[in-house]
């Protein structure tokens, strides 16, 4: 699945969930980028399998916020969990779906996919605007070994609302003070410098597209796009490549009980092998939908790729969740009730 036929899944979604009420399809959801390609994938073998559909958009985490919120959607999605007090004014249920992981990419003209490495405090003085060219002392300080071009660094980020956002900028300001201080953590900040893009996608086709540029996926964007990324140093200090193992390590000793709604963050984790900008990703739904039946196919749905999911994720180098968190998540879905009260899920 190509950049393109990402790109084209995404607004066939959206002018689906314009069309009037009795041409929709069967489930809506909305928000984050991160994990459009696993859904989308799942979508299609999910439909093939039941004949039922899902219509995802793929539009970011405050846009998906914003959908759930005002109940026009089935479910939202947001790589950014929403805090307890907020789930209850609310009345949302939070949950993990998948996890995967976030990856500075860069188009630098004779550097190869997995050449150059970054650490956390260079990344932070890239998107800071302090490291200006490629062959800055800071960036050969952890390549000596590679030729640099003298090229302008041209940085691509957000424009939207997004938990990629949230999880890589909760990175940089722990990686670096002057981030902290000066641009912060959030689904969308004041960024010192650069070129905005919406989404995933439309951050990974500008990098393709910009010669001497550097911007920040998830993995499934890099892969798919054949971008080049960057390495990087993580908290223990060891050189680490995006993959499964290292998304993995990253998210070994989470504690998904630790938090309301499963929100925990798995940047910047400890251990030899973890990938430093690891992440999971939600779904938002409310406790007393609007639509039982819609909610109720939603769950289904879940289910579905909680069980039979797990090798078309990681195909795409997500990590599924595991079987212990699975069962919280179910425990969790019984607050999600139709008129009667009663538990829309079918309990395993």
């Amino acid at each position: 699945m190509k950049f393109k036929s990402l790109a084209v899944a995404a607004g066939m979604a959206i002018a689906a969930l314009a069309m009037p009420a009795a041409a929709r399809a069967d489930i809506s959801g909305a928000g984050a980028s991160f994990p459009f390609p696993v859904y989308a994938k799942w979508a299609d073998a999910w439909n093939k399998e039941t004949g039922k559909k899902l219509n995802y958009q793929s539009i970011g985490s405050g846009g998906g916020i914003k959908q759930i919120r005002a109940r026009t959607v089935t479910f939202g999605a947001t790589d950014a969990p929403l805090k307890g007090p907020e789930l209850e004014k609310d009345g949302l249920v939070q949950f993990p779906m998948v996890m995967g992981g976030i990856v500075p990419v860069i188009n630098v003209e004779g550097v190869k996919s997995g050449e150059l490495v970054l650490d956390g405090p260079t990344l932070a003085k890239i998107f800071l605007g302090e490291v200006k060219t490629w062959d800055d002392a800071a960036i050969k300080a952890l390549n000596p070994d590679l030729k640099l071009p003298s090229t302008a660094i041209a940085v691509v980020r957000r424009s939207d609302g997004s938990g990629t956002t949230f999880n890589f900028t909760d990175y940089l300001g722990k990686v670096s003070a002057d981030w902290k201080s000066k641009v912060g953590s959030a689904t969308a900040v004041e960024w010192p410098v650069g070129l905005g893009a919406k989404g995933n996608e439309g951050v990974a086709a500008n990098v393709g597209q910009t010669k001497g540029s550097i911007g920040y996926v998830e993995y499934a964007y890099a892969k798919e796009n054949n971008i080049a990324f960057a390495r990087m140093k993580n908290k223990a200090g060891k050189v680490v490549s995006p993959e499964v193992k290292s998304f993995q390590a990253a998210a070994a000793n989470a504690d998904w009980s630790s938090a309301p709604g499963f929100g925990v963050i798995l940047t910047d984790e400890p251990g030899d092998g973890s990938w430093p900008i690891t992440a999971a990703t939600f779904i938002l739904m409310h406790k007393k939908p609007n639509d039982p039946a819609a909610a109720a196919e939603a769950l289904q749905f879940f289910e579905w790729a909680f069980e039979k999911g797990g090798p078309m994720a990681e195909q795409l180098i997500y990590i599924p969740m595991p079987a212990s968190v699975v069962k919280q998540v179910r425990d969790a879905w019984s607050a999600i009730t139709g008129a009667d009260g009663k538990p829309l899920a079918i309990a395993k």
